[in-house]
């Protein structure tokens, strides 16, 4: 039960009679869940690329780790709105993408060093 009582000096002051019922306080608690970013390895060779997984089950972040099996240089290009890329990864080097995906969909992604894409490094990555 909470009383108003009008205190001496014109002052208000909330009395809260507690008389067997708990008093809640006036944060509530909170909880802190840390969310692991996803991390997909992809290698990327002429003219492919092999992803580690396919999708992922929610939205949320996802760590590509790109590294180049082939014998030329690749890169890996997150069309679809994200529009994010890698630096040119040379043969034998890696290079990390960090994406945060905000909604569900099907997301492109493709080499666009020359005709690679053409050639068939193109994909589609899946956020369900």
């Amino acid at each position: 039960m909470l009383r108003k009582r009008v205190m001496s000096g014109g002052l208000a002051a909330a009395v809260v009679c507690a008389a067997g019922i708990g008093v809640a306080t006036s944060r509530a608690a909170t909880s802190h869940t840390t969310v692991t970013p996803t991390t997909i390895n992809v290698s990327a060779y002429e003219f492919r690329y092999k992803l580690s997984k396919t999708f992922i089950a929610k939205p949320g972040t996802v760590i590509f780790k790109v590294k180049n099996t082939g014998k030329v240089a690749h890169n890996f290009v997150m069309l679809s709105g994200i529009n994010k890329t890698t630096p040119l990864i040379q043969k034998g080097k890696t290079a990390t993408l960090k994406i945060t995906f905000k909604k569900k969909g099907k997301y492109t992604y493709e080499c666009t060093v020359g005709e690679h894409a053409e050639e068939g490094m193109i994909g589609h990555f899946i956020v369900k």
